[in-house]
């Protein structure tokens, strides 16, 4: 890989330098194995540990596929879908491969005995495959983890109803927690060149998910002088939704778990903080069998202390079972709750005449289509949003990693270097990394 990584770092490198690299047989990856999938029977999900189930393993490299692209990933970032893989929860990710796996011959190479793990990457372009021509060796990119075949009629109008529709690294083989990655060539756009590797790395999936979530027509709609409730506002996913709330002229109000994360809330600009430890909500007994309205109402009656006696238009929801009948309840009359990844529980369960009497709405939001993915990271490269990467790992510290995003250690994204030596390389534009810098850095916590 060492010419590969040379030809990265020199700045008078051609695409035609590029394209006359002789790729690798090999290259090294985070891998599961499908022989451990029951390596966890009877461990509860807190006590099962990534470091145990992540491996760094050398895999041979994949046939290309026409539509697809090599991609040599410089670095790549955890998602909550890596430690699910991880943990084997809810389901083996090996079913979604064997399933994948029967579609196509070309189907048939993502079924295999171990998964390459990691939804997002930058990097720069090695090889295409036959009908690509957006995309040519040497051009360095980031990746939306959307893959889909658009074979039938149905995803045509928004690419996340395609019937095929996957998240690439999590529901597809050859993800991005690699030296080399493998993607469907309408997943790459340009990487963001104020950014260095590993911070261009971590918006990807959560950025995309926030922005289809919330602004999109397809979620929340956003409008000026919402209000926006943000849970874990602090996080990877919080932290975008609550740049864009307080980009799109709403006011988000920003639920966070220590006097840290309301910093960091703080240091994006938002106001209205709620600190859910010193407050101490209850919203479920100790059991966690039956929710607490009282709790509901307390927790009402706060957020509308911080507003000036309005409530929420919007809830931007994902721990799921552990909030979802709060979120229900302190919504306004005909207001919307928006809800991805259900990270504390599947489950949900609320009070359907808060519903249902008030008229209000529950959307479901799924990552983000072709279009919504390319604005967002057109925000990204723009300096109008920016990335909330707090720690860097190895690739070889990947189950550490990813055991930090398992037990919420982690402040916004945490990030993993693939082939890039160290941190602080890939910035090219110094312009806007100059405009930018204090903001950056206090999203980072520096």
């Amino acid at each position: 890989m060492q010419n590969i990584l040379d030809a990265i770092q020199a700045d008078d490198a051609t695409p035609q330098d590029f394209a006359s690299l002789a790729l690798p047989e090999s290259y090294r990856a985070v891998t599961v194995h499908k022989d451990e999938v029951d390596m966890f029977e009877g461990v509860s999900s807190k006590e099962k540990d990534p470091r145990k189930s992540l491996h760094v393993d050398e895999v041979p490299l994949p046939e290309l596929g026409p539509g697809e692209a090599f991609v040599a990933v410089m670095a790549s970032a955890i998602n909550y879908n890596t430690v699910w893989t991880s943990i084997f929860e809810p389901v083996s990710t090996f079913g979604f491969l064997e399933r994948y796996g029967r579609t196509s011959p070309l189907g048939k190479r993502h079924d295999l005995p171990y998964h390459i793990v990691g939804s997002d990457l930058s990097g720069v372009v090695l090889k295409t495959g036959p009908g690509v021509t957006k995309w040519k060796p040497g051009d360095r990119v980031v990746a939306h983890c959307l893959s889909v075949e658009l074979e039938g009629p149905d995803g045509h109008s928004d690419t996340m109803l395609d019937p095929e529709q996957r998240i690439w690294g999590f529901e597809t083989n050859f993800g991005g927690l690699a030296e080399v990655a493998m993607v469907k060539a309408n997943q790459l756009m340009p990487k963001p060149e104020h950014l260095t590797w590993e911070e261009a790395a971590s918006p990807g999936l959560v950025n995309c998910t926030a922005y289809r979530q919330l602004v999109s027509k397809n979620g929340g709609d956003m409008k000026q002088g919402d209000n926006v409730l943000i849970w874990g506002a602090s996080g990877g996913l919080g932290g975008f939704a609550t740049q864009y709330a307080l980009n799109g002229g709403a006011t988000p109000v920003c639920v966070v778990s220590s006097e840290e994360k309301a910093a960091i809330a703080r240091s994006m600009g938002a106001e209205l903080i709620i600190n859910r430890s010193e407050e101490d909500y209850r919203f479920w007994n100790d059991e966690g069998t039956q929710q607490n309205p009282k709790e509901w109402k307390r927790f009402g009656a706060r957020i509308r202390e911080l507003t000036g006696g309005e409530d929420i238009d919007i809830v931007f929801e994902h721990p799921g079972r552990e909030t979802f009948g709060a979120s229900v309840f302190v919504t306004r009359k005909g207001g919307t709750i928006t809800t991805c990844a259900s990270t504390s529980g599947y489950m949900h369960e609320y009070d359907n005449r808060y519903l249902w009497m008030n008229l209000k709405k529950i959307i479901s939001s799924h990552f983000a289509n072709y279009r919504e993915s390319w604005e967002a990271n057109r925000l990204v490269a723009k300096g109008a949003i920016h990335p909330t990467l707090s720690r860097t790992y190895k690739l070889d510290e990947t189950g550490q990693a990813a055991l930090d995003v398992h037990h919420n250690r982690h402040q916004g994204k945490v990030g993993v270097l693939c082939l890039a030596p160290q941190e602080g390389l890939g910035v090219r534009n110094t312009e806007l990394r100059a405009q930018h810098e204090s903001a950056i850095n206090r999203f980072r916590g520096v």
